[in-house]
């Protein structure tokens, strides 16, 4: 595994102990891997406080903030895929750039973002 990011949707599934994301967690966190969750995602999955799962799971993680370049990129994507979902985009993006797999609960919106960009995303679908 290459490296790995995580969409809202894997954060989500996180909080209600969905085990499919916690396995593929664990067997990242063993292979030396720390996921990445960019700061948007863990602002559109972050809906109160406490949140214990979540937590333990983003213990295990790098958030990574967004800049200029990752807006406008994925601005271009939205334009591109006929979407406004800038968090989705940045998503994209953000993986392209990591050349990083995706754990989400979104992959056909995802797989139609990064094909207008003329990309290809690896998927764990959850």
């Amino acid at each position: 595994m290459p490296g790995l990011l995580y969409d809202t949707g894997a954060l989500v599934a996180a909080e209600r102990r969905h085990p499919m994301i916690w396995r593929l967690h664990d067997r990242a966190n063993a292979a030396g891997i720390v996921p990445v969750v960019p700061v948007v995602v863990l602002a559109q999955a972050w809906r109160a406080a406490p949140q214990h799962n979540l937590s333990r799971l983003l213990r295990g993680c790098r958030i990574l903030p967004d800049d200029e370049i990752a807006g406008r990129a994925a601005g271009r994507a939205c334009a591109a895929a006929g979407t406004s979902d800038v968090v989705d985009a940045l998503v994209v993006v953000t993986a392209t750039q990591l050349a990083a797999p995706v754990a989400t609960s979104d992959p056909d919106d995802l797989a139609h973002l990064a094909a207008s960009l003329g990309a290809t995303l690896a998927l764990h679908p959850l």
